[in-house]
């Protein structure tokens, strides 16, 4: 008897086998990435997708059991992130903690987040306030680890409480640390948007598709992080066959490569996510004028070709580069005339883009006056493509059409 109990001690019911005890915990783990990035993210969040009432519950149950993570606080969270993305407000921007502090301590800036609590009174509305909601998940929210510490114990003996302790880092360390942290440092972007997220690879599979975080942020209220064919985003992968179940209906995504994404085969269609006016203009012009010109000068021979993060760094004028590298960017553009005139021009650009509400038919006109009297055709062409002069206040389809997401661009006030 003593020997049985001291053996269901230390191997549990499912006995020592390292298979299971693999299997389970990445199983597990992988639930947990989906229901974050599927329910709490793309669907409480940004309201890109809704799913069934029982499915949404589910994915509700299973982060309450696997977390301890608070809808409405993870929602308030995320939402501000949003909001003041790498700026000194941004509860957790690797520009503003440090990447390291992300990638080991980023569940402690969470911690902090929530205990604002008009942090959660602006951003967490329009979450779940049901009963249980109120009575179970918010107030006795560790309740749930507490269950599963129970559950690994009793499966695979003192070896599940290893288990349990990988589980419950699994997201602070991939969604905060990566996603958050490395992914507001590191990786390729397809659209210039006003802060520092970054694809982390092209197939978005280990984190659910939010390793393609430069697009997120470009499509915020995209339930579809892909947007290029050689991309792959598990988690819309998901919905599309949640979908085609009836147990998901998708509000908005992102086109594919300009294509509109049908919802599923009944014909029912979410609305094309687009992009901000700001995010498309700032894109095309490094993409189709800056980029060429630096290309042209690697070239033609110049010995001092730039380095892939330098050459980067053209697209928001060096704004997240240490000193030193600055300088060194700085130096480069000064020996190169008409880089140091594309770089002044989009400098110029991108104060009307962000004032672009209040931005008059004058001021935006002489830019483009300035911009088609430069002897830079790509420049030239870039200006004329924007907007008419005879009528300044028509939006026009942008240069981008054809490109994923393109949309009309009012340049004008009002």
């Amino acid at each position: 008897m003593l020997d049985s109990s001291l053996d269901l001690l230390a191997h549990g019911f499912a006995g020592p086998g390292i298979g299971w005890r693999l299997a389970y915990f990445l199983a597990a783990t992988q639930v947990t990435v989906i229901a974050v990035t599927l329910y709490l993210h793309r669907s409480q969040t940004h309201r890109a997708v809704e799913f069934h009432p029982v499915l949404a519950h589910a994915f509700r149950f299973w982060i309450w059991l696997t977390t301890a993570m608070v809808t409405r606080e993870w929602v308030a969270i995320h939402r501000k992130h949003h909001a003041y993305s790498d700026t000194a407000r941004d509860p957790h921007s690797p520009h503003v903690f440090g990447v390291d502090k992300l990638l080991l301590q980023g569940a402690e800036l969470y911690i902090d987040a929530r205990a604002d609590e008009r942090l959660l009174l602006k951003y967490g509305r329009g979450v779940p306030d049901d009963w249980i909601e109120r009575h179970v998940y918010t107030p006795h929210c560790n309740w749930g680890p507490t269950l599963l510490a129970f559950v690994n114990l009793a499966l695979f003996g003192v070896g599940g409480m290893a288990i349990w302790a990988l589980q419950m880092i699994w997201i602070p360390f991939w969604g905060a640390g990566v996603v958050n942290g490395i992914g507001h440092w590191r990786g390729y972007r397809n659209f210039e948007t006003a802060d520092r997220s970054a694809n982390l690879v092209r197939w978005g599979v280990w984190v659910g598709g939010e390793e393609l975080h430069n697009n997120h942020h470009a499509f915020p209220a995209s339930a579809k992080f892909s947007v290029h064919r050689f991309e792959f985003d598990l988690g819309w992968f998901l919905i599309r066959v949640l979908d085609k179940l009836r147990m998901a209906d998708v509000r908005c995504a992102v086109g594919a490569n300009g294509e509109a994404a049908s919802a599923n085969a009944h014909a029912r269609r979410p609305r094309v996510a687009t992009l901000a006016p700001r995010v498309e203009v700032m894109t095309d012009f490094y993409n189709k004028v800056m980029l060429p010109v630096v290309r042209d000068h690697d070239g033609s021979g110049d010995r001092q070709s730039l380095s892939g993060p330098l050459r980067r760094a053209l697209a928001d004028g060096g704004r997240w580069l240490a000193a030193g590298e600055r300088e060194r960017l700085e130096t480069w553009i000064d020996s190169r005339p008409v880089v140091r005139l594309l770089c002044e021009f989009r400098a110029q650009l991108a104060v009307l883009m962000d004032r672009r509400l209040r931005v008059t038919s004058e001021e935006f006109s002489q830019w483009r006056h300035a911009a088609k009297a430069s002897n830079i055709g790509l420049l030239r062409d870039f200006a004329i493509s924007l907007q008419s002069d005879a009528t300044p206040d028509v939006d026009r389809t942008s240069a981008a059409a054809g490109r994923p997401g393109a949309t009309h661009i009012p340049l004008t006030a009002g």
